[in-house]
């Protein structure tokens, strides 16, 4: 996956995706299944480093992300 942000337009692009959207109709969440940041484009969820999760908020995308806490014991959170 590719992510290229230009003056508050975001460009992804993935093997069967090319969009570019505005930087503020773009939400950054956490999906809770693998514990990464994930942005949802066209009805699909892509997921991003928290690096780019970092770009997206600074280029105006709402910030929806969740800490996430282990509930183990063995954990090493």
């Amino acid at each position: 996956m590719s992510l290229r942000i230009d003056n508050q337009t975001c460009y992804f692009d993935t093997d069967t995706l090319h969009e570019r959207l505005p930087a503020n109709t773009v939400t950054v969440i956490t999906d809770s299944d693998k514990p990464m940041s994930a942005v949802e484009v066209a009805g699909q969820r892509i997921h991003i480093t928290e690096a780019q999760a970092g770009a997206l908020t600074v280029a105006g995308a709402t910030a929806g992300r969740r800490y996430l806490r282990a509930t183990d014991g063995d954990s090493v959170i």
